[in-house]
């Protein structure tokens, strides 16, 4: 029951001292919820993991963190479980995959709000607080393939929360990629919506303001920097000395975050929608995989941006305390690496759910990160390249190839944190990560020729680790920004890889 209906109530029911008080109590209800919302910041949890930690581990380690919102990929039964009860406001996604069949029947997101939604607030204490439906679904590679049934998908969705009684408490909304508006001149003054999409946004912002609901927009200043080799490298991050600073309207600029974001309020802003609350669904940085991913950007450009939250600084356009979630908890080394090998490396923590650097959120007396409790680990041995193999071995190629598809291989390359090894070293760690991801089963230290050898002397160097596998039962069936596993990704990687170190 909305608002307006809870008023309508309360006027017929004036003479009825029990519908009064029952009105009143429904009141007070919608307004401490209302109270109890959580701003600040949040972080993503993605799953695309070969082994993920168990949900109730993880759900623990951001209460002992002191993380109060979490956005998931999906409506995973068995992790929203985890979360009953614990005080942690959920945004729970449906991936794109499932907005066609979403759009084209009201009955099938009645079914999933009842299945996702419902039987989990209503009796299982989960705070379920927002539906993210789609991520990013007007990115340029899907070419479209989303454009007719976001909007669909989000009024249906939003039809079956009214009827389920639940519109007043989970709002639905859509995560973006900030592609969706744009600037001619790069001022954010100029901003507006794409061209080629600007009915649709409208109507999709409409939607948002209609129903009480935020505009959700993903923004990564790392993207610019990997995309475009002459983008000024300070002006990613938030030191407030960039030589790249520039004003508009009296308004300074010295980060692109800051510059991105207000292009979306002079976008919304001109088209009457100034007022519009905005989540940013998306913002990190990535800790390998990439010459600029490394634990010192990272560390420098997410502590810059919690330093602004926790002062509550906002942008020159809206100087309140921005509402965020970071991207990401926990590195995914089941991710495609289409758009880089980048991707499987934005944890503010490993896949292990050990902290990777100094990070304070503001939340804990504790200045850093507060590692995952109970973590069980395999046995401390490591497979390596045998020392007795040969570099001109026929099936050295093959077998790295064939180890990298399988596995991970993305911390090796220019610039990564294992950018500085050996051609023996590439192919040990190529090796140990296949023979990791395989739970240390002995087949998977038996590459042709006796070119693999286990070794229980930790090969690790410098900067360099060779992880050991957290055990798990699980197998990946994660979602994570829609994306899926990438056979022909690996095998472009593997032979770059081959090229560069062979």
């Amino acid at each position: 029951m909305g608002l307006v209906k809870g008023v309508a109530l309360s006027t017929r029911l004036r003479q009825q001292p029990l519908g009064l008080a029952l009105c009143c109590l429904y009141i007070l209800q919608l307004l401490l919820l209302l109270l109890s919302s959580v701003s600040g910041t949040g972080v993503n949890w993605g799953t695309q993991a070969t082994h993920p930690l168990p949900p109730s581990t993880v759900v623990n380690m951001l209460r002992d963190n002191g993380i109060q919102k979490v956005k998931l990929f999906d409506a995973d039964s068995a992790t929203l479980n985890a979360f009953a009860n614990s005080g942690i406001q959920i945004m729970v996604g449906i991936p794109n995959e499932m907005l066609y069949t979403l759009a084209n029947s009201e009955q099938a997101a009645e079914n999933w709000v009842a299945k996702n939604v419902s039987s989990h607030v209503s009796s299982g204490g989960v705070d379920i607080r927002y539906v993210a439906v789609g991520n990013e679904p007007f990115l340029s590679t899907y070419n479209g393939s989303f454009l007719g049934t976001t909007l669909p998908a989000l009024q249906n969705i939003q039809s079956a929360l009214t009827k389920a009684g639940l519109d007043a408490r989970v709002k639905v909304t859509v995560p973006l990629n900030a592609d969706v508006y744009e600037s001619p001149t790069n001022l954010p003054s100029d901003g507006n919506f794409r061209s080629d999409i600007q009915d649709l946004m409208l109507s999709i912002v409409k939607f948002l303001s209609d129903n009480g609901a935020p505009f959700t927009v993903n923004i990564y200043p790392f993207i610019s920097l990997y995309t475009n080799p002459n983008f000024p490298l300070g002006f990613a991050f938030f030191n407030n000395s960039s030589s790249s600073s520039f004003t508009d309207g009296g308004k300074i600029y010295d980060n692109v975050f800051d510059a991105n974001h207000d292009t979306l309020v002079w976008a919304l802003q001109k088209n009457g929608y100034g007022n519009l609350s905005i989540v940013i669904g998306e913002i990190g940085w990535p800790t390998d995989g990439d010459q600029n991913a490394n634990l010192n950007y990272a560390q420098q450009f997410n502590q810059g941006f919690m330093n602004n939250v926790i002062a509550g600084k906002g942008t020159p356009m809206r100087p309140a305390p921005v509402d965020a979630y970071l991207f990401s908890l926990l590195d995914e080394d089941a991710k495609s690496i289409q758009p880089g090998n980048f991707e499987r490396h934005w944890g503010l923590f490993y896949l292990d759910g050990q902290p990777k650097y100094a990070l304070s959120l503001g939340t804990t007396n504790s200045n850093g990160l507060v590692p995952a409790r109970g973590v069980s680990y395999l046995a401390q041995k490591w497979c390596i390249m045998s020392p007795s193999a040969s570099l001109d071995d026929p099936q050295v190629a093959p077998s790295v190839s064939y180890a990298c598809a399988s596995a991970d291989c993305t911390s090796l390359g220019y610039g990564t944190s294992c950018g500085d090894l050996s051609a023996q070293g590439n192919i040990s760690y190529a090796f140990n990560s296949y023979y990791q991801q395989n739970n240390q089963l002995e087949s998977a230290c038996r590459f042709p020729n006796n070119l693999s050898v286990v070794t229980s002397n930790d090969p690790s160097t410098g900067t360099c680790k060779f992880m050991i596998m957290i055990q798990s039962q699980a197998v990946t069936s994660g979602v994570e920004g829609g994306r899926g596993f990438s056979m022909s990704s690996f095998v472009t990687f593997a032979v770059a890889f081959l090229s560069a170190f062979l």
